[in-house]
């Protein structure tokens, strides 16, 4: 987008107890920093696939694997990724690991992103 494109103030005015304002609470560098890296996890189509799979029901690597039409050692690439944004987790039944949404934030961040590309 060209700079012609974005529209401008006709004059500059500062709104100085706005910024104030919004400069108070702005949350800290590094929790933007950490937010920014966590919504960076949901822009692989991929792992986006695995975590509506695990909206409908709890699944080992070899289900989702299934599911997905991919590798496991695909999956559980993706997987790793998940999980150390915590946002799967696993837990161990037999030989078998099974992954699961970390909580019912997820779910509600995937919503909140499919209403909005809905409207």
């Amino acid at each position: 987008m060209a700079l012609n494109d974005v529209e401008l103030c006709d004059e500059h005015a500062v709104h100085i107890k706005l910024v104030n304002k919004i400069n108070h609470e702005m949350p800290e560098d590094d929790d933007l920093y950490d937010l920014a890296e966590l919504f960076k996890v949901f822009g692989d189509s991929t792992r986006i696939k695995i975590l509506f799979a695990l909206f409908e029901s709890e699944m080992c690597v070899c289900d989702i694997a299934e599911t997905l039409g991919m590798t496991q050692s695909a999956i559980s690439h993706q997987l790793k990724i998940l999980k150390q944004s915590k946002l799967v987790s696993n837990r161990r039944e037999g030989k078998s690991i099974i992954y699961f949404l970390a909580d019912d934030h997820v779910r509600t961040i995937i919503d909140q992103g499919m209403n909005h590309i809905k409207e």
